[in-house]
């Protein structure tokens, strides 16, 4: 099967078929091209997608990867990425060993198939050439006949006539015999030219187009299998990375695997507990003795008289002032006392931690300071001893004070862990009652108020060192708060005298405006006017609460009498 002896007659058709050939192969490397592409934009936008859900470093965002289940989508991101990395691949393998090399073998084809054409062009023409000479002898001979065969048809006739001179019968003799060599002559010539235009014909058609059909067949042949061979390559790129893919894969179905609910659970736990017990039950106050409002007013009257006690942050209310200190809601202070005792444990120990990381960073500057200053007093010439003394001196002295920060520390996380109540103690609580037996009672509600509606935590004062509070900053800070704003209305059941830092005296029947309702602690905030607010007891007034805020007045709790 040769396309030389089976397509001898099909040189046109053999030179479109190439020519889509090529066609054909340009298109696959654009093909090609765009799925490289396609690739890159893909790792593009997976790394992008990747880093968007990224968690920002020193955020609130980065806290929340201590998680299991955020754990493993943080894994989840890191191997996207990896994966994107693969489709990258991809895309440089197939650019390198399909795109690149099928450009520059496209580039030598179309050489290759220029020459042979134009040597197919070439033979084409020599033996149309020879055509023509053999056509111009044959017409030669045909013309040279003809006129030998009138000059003999003109002697002929010149002889039979008798009126015509013997020297004309001559001449026409002579020339008839002219007309016939030459004849003869273009007979041979047209004889040669015949012989030798078939040799070239027989030689064209059995030799030379062979030879040049056979060579455009292996260059066709050729360009087939090298696009075969890169539509392989292209599989094979890809199948090169599955196994990363996969592994990726399975990376991925690992970190899910490893997600632990209870973990999780366990480290909510211990995110946000607060250390406390919760609260005891509430005893049954009995109002049917009009003697006991009078013992619960004069329960307020605490120890302050004789400076044992002083406010403390406390309270369930979420915003509420209690016992009257403002929330700081600036920076916390150093010792993180107004964390909760559990959470206030950790973040000492955190800092604990923290400090001796710096200890041991400045141990180690100073330890390879002191290797250098013993190389330089060897060998003075590599550098001047004294000349790290003065970092040494600084090391030195960050030293101690990170040491001392860290006593600071621990000596506070000493007397926390001390404090942690045991689960096997009775829970405490004052509701606010007032009983004749306890004329102490409603000081040692806002006294043993252990967390403030916002997780603050100061330390029972009968078990701690109990942090003072100058009464000159608590009126500072209490002025310094924004108004709460008018919730209701209520009427004074009976005359209380405020006595309490942060309470406030009302009379009997007076009506006062409500700004912060009873949380469950037995006190309810009144404003008399802008400059006047502070705590009653919540039985010593009738609460109408400000629903549609049209001075329509629901009563909440009624005191029976």
């Amino acid at each position: 099967m040769s396309w030389g002896t089976e397509l001898w007659d099909q040189f046109d058709n053999l030179e479109k078929h190439t020519q889509w050939g090529i066609d054909v192969l340009e298109k696959y490397i654009k093909f090609v091209k765009e799925r490289t592409e396609i690739e890159l934009s893909y790792a593009k936008q997976l790394r992008n997608l990747s880093k968007k859900y990224q968690p920002k470093k020193n955020s609130k965002e980065e806290e929340e990867y201590r998680y299991t289940s955020t754990r493993a989508f943080l894994a989840t991101l890191n191997e996207m990425n990896d994966y994107a990395g693969q489709h990258e691949v991809i895309s440089e393998n197939m650019t390198s060993l399909i795109t690149g090399e099928l450009t520059r073998y496209v580039q030598e084809l179309k050489q290759e198939r220029k020459s042979h054409f134009h040597d197919g062009r070439k033979a084409q023409q020599h033996i149309e050439t020879c055509w023509k000479q053999l056509e111009a002898s044959k017409r030669r001979f045909e013309r040279d006949c003809k006129e030998a065969d009138r000059a003999q048809q003109y002697f002929e006739k010149m002889d039979a006539d008798i009126n015509v001179t013997k020297a004309d019968v001559e001449k026409a003799r002579q020339q008839a015999q002219l007309r016939h060599q030459m004849a003869e002559d273009s007979k041979a010539e047209y004889s040669s030219t015949l012989q030798k235009f078939n040799s070239e014909q027989h030689e064209h058609y059995y030799t030379h187009i062979p030879n040049i059909f056979q060579k455009i067949q292996e260059m066709e042949e050729r360009r087939i299998v090298r696009i075969g061979e890169s539509m392989k390559t292209f599989a094979e790129v890809d199948r090169q990375v599955i196994p990363i893919i996969g592994k990726c894969l399975d990376e991925i179905t690992k970190a899910a695997e490893s997600v632990d609910h209870k973990n999780d659970s366990q480290m909510v736990i211990e995110a946000f507990k607060s250390g406390f017990e919760p609260p005891g039950d509430i005893e049954f106050e009995d109002f049917t003795q009009p003697m006991k409002r009078t013992v619960s007013e004069s329960s307020l009257s605490n120890s302050r008289g004789d400076g044992k006690s002083e406010p403390k942050f406390g309270g369930k209310s979420k915003g509420k002032l209690w016992p009257f200190i403002k929330k700081n809601k600036g920076a916390g202070p150093e010792d993180f006392s107004n964390l909760p005792p559990e959470q206030r444990r950790k973040k000492l120990q955190q800092k604990v931690d923290e400090l001796n990381k710096d200890i041991q960073k400045e141990l180690d500057q100073r330890d390879a300071l002191t290797k250098m200053k013993d190389v330089y007093i060897k060998n003075p010439q590599m550098g001047d001893a004294a000349s790290v003394d003065h970092r040494l001196s600084e090391l030195a002295q960050n030293i101690e004070k990170l040491r001392l920060e860290v006593q600071k520390f621990e000596g506070w996380l000493a007397e926390v862990e001390g404090r942690l109540p045991a689960r096997n103690e009775q829970p405490r609580r004052q509701s606010g009652m007032y009983e004749p037996q306890n004329p102490s009672a409603v000081n040692s509600c806002a006294q043993d108020r252990e967390s403030s509606p916002d997780g603050s935590y100061t330390e029972e004062q009968s078990q701690e060192t109990e942090m003072k509070v100058p009464a000159t900053d608590f009126d500072d800070e209490f002025d310094d708060e924004e108004p709460l704003p008018t919730i209701g209305t209520c009427k004074a059941l009976y005359t209380f005298e405020g006595q309490n830092e942060g309470t406030i005296s009302v009379a009997e029947g007076e009506m006062l405006y409500v700004i912060e309702e009873d949380k469950g602690d037995g006190w309810t905030r009144i404003r008399r006017n802008e400059d006047e607010e502070g705590y009653v007891p919540t039985s010593y007034v009738e609460v109408y609460l400000d629903k549609n805020a049209k001075d329509v007045y629901k009563p909440l709790q009624k005191i029976s009498e």
